[in-house]
């Protein structure tokens, strides 16, 4: 059983939301949508458990007298905590400031209203604990994994010619591109080094900081793509020989795997991003996973030229090759067995 009501339809990339007019349109089709879901609730057969999906910070408040009233439990998918994203990891609210804290002690009644909250690590789900003193075992963690059905494992094919780099995402402090830029400038600088092609794509909140810095630094190997669609990510993946994942020094990088993460280990391309606790939970370094140091450009540019050189390399593509349909799959059976395992503790 399902209610579902969503206001941003046809959105693809909310930071690309501009314009009052259009945030008026979103502010009161979300409003709008609450009756008609609590009336919708109210209208389900018996139930037990109640999921809340992300992004659910007011659902979980507003249901919670319903719920209670029904005599269902709430299972809250927080992913990641809005408070964090916000304030420590993007910057956009001064952490001493009221708005802050306003959205610190919002969050904790969400957290405290839920009987379960799922977060999308181990590492991730012991910093909610903490930040909001849940009861031992409220914050479990169930990875986001990836859709197997399009993000299929492909063959790693032995290719010449410049080694093709992906990186993909949102343009956010998580990600680190400060220190890719950094690493790509400092491969280019390396007379002995292989011929690495990059292509960055995304936009976001350092789009524009981020392509001034490259700019600045006069590198030649870059392709820059604002946005493709999320059919064609796949395509893009396959296509390349290196795929990065995320490399900022601290804070949230720590404690999550970005969702590129596990779309690059299905469909089967050696891997590079920062080293955390987090990551470690899902991957160990070997030959088609390399980690580096976090916010380390040098650390980042070593690996990308001895990955660079192995997948070039005749003796060694076949062992890549081997490594690279090894990596992990994770799918929808495998987030069900964790998904089960958290609900069964409430019971």
């Amino acid at each position: 059983m399902a209610v579902n009501r969503n206001p941003w339809a046809g959105v693809e990339d909310k930071s690309q939301v501009r314009g009052t007019a259009a945030w008026l349109r979103l502010l009161i089709s979300w409003i709008a949508s609450y009756p008609v879901l609590i009336y919708s609730y109210l209208r389900l057969p018996r139930h037990d458990m109640v999921i809340v999906p992300y992004l659910g910070n007011l659902d979980v408040l507003l249901l919670w007298p319903f719920a209670r009233l029904r005599g269902a439990r709430i299972c809250w998918d927080m992913f990641i905590s809005l408070y964090d994203t916000v304030v420590e990891d993007r910057q956009m609210l001064a952490q001493r400031g009221w708005l802050a804290r306003l959205l610190h002690w919002a969050e904790s009644l969400s957290v405290r209203a839920a009987d379960l909250v799922l977060m999308d690590t181990q590492e991730h789900a012991h910093y909610v604990a903490g930040l909001y003193k849940a009861a031992p075992g409220k914050v479990q963690a169930a990875w986001v994994g990836a859709e197997t059905n399009l993000f299929a494992k492909t063959p790693l094919p032995a290719r010449q010619g410049p080694v093709q780099v992906l990186f993909y995402g949102q343009f956010i402090p998580l990600h680190g591109l400060d220190t890719l830029v950094t690493a790509i400038a400092q491969i280019q600088a390396q007379a002995a080094a292989p011929e690495l092609h990059f292509t960055i794509i995304g936009s976001g909140q350092e789009a524009a900081r981020i392509d001034r810095l490259i700019t600045e630094q006069g590198l030649r190997n870059i392709g820059r793509i604002a946005w493709v669609d999320y059919g064609e990510l796949p395509r893009r993946i396959a296509e390349a020989d290196i795929c990065l994942g995320i490399f900022a020094r601290e804070g949230k990088a720590q404690r999550v795997i970005p969702n590129k993460a596990f779309q690059i280990l299905a469909v089967g391309r050696p891997l590079i991003s920062s080293d955390s606790p987090a990551m470690r939970e899902l991957v160990q370094p070997g030959e088609a996973i390399r980690l580096t140091r976090p916010g380390d450009p040098a650390s980042l540019a070593e690996q990308l030229v001895a990955l660079a050189q192995a997948s070039r390399d005749p003796a060694r593509q076949p062992v890549l090759a081997a490594a690279a349909a090894q990596m992990p799959a994770v799918d929808v059976e495998t987030i069900a067995a964790q998904l089960r395992v958290c609900l069964e503790s409430l019971a």
